[in-house]
């Protein structure tokens, strides 16, 4: 069998390290935003600001999938990023309005 007719072999698999690792980064950044909006937006105006936060979570979810290049387990990784974003955006906003709730 010549070169060119071996059947090709498959792709490495994506070590659990760097498929965590992957969600992890948009947990901080995640995190940094939810801190953000509770620190500089209105308090009247801060769900909508967590909302486009967690939209702006969903596009860098995508990128960061897409820059690793492994098609096994996307949406799987893409999930378990958003859902990590969510429940992080959720505690801080929820921090956030019991503070504003006690301060009044």
């Amino acid at each position: 069998m010549s070169r060119a007719e071996a059947p090709a072999e498959p792709a490495a698999e994506l070590p659990a390290r760097a498929a965590i690792g992957s969600a992890v980064a948009v947990w901080v950044v995640a995190a940094l935003m939810g801190l953000a909006v509770g620190v500089f937006a209105p308090v009247g105006q801060r769900a909508g600001w967590v909302s486009l936060s967690l939209g702006g979570c969903l596009v860098l979810s995508f990128a960061v999938q897409l820059w690793i290049g492994r098609p096994h387990g996307f949406i799987a990784r893409v999930a378990l990023s958003l859902l990590g974003a969510f429940v992080v955006l959720g505690i801080i906003a929820g921090v956030f309005g019991l503070i504003a709730v006690t301060s009044s």
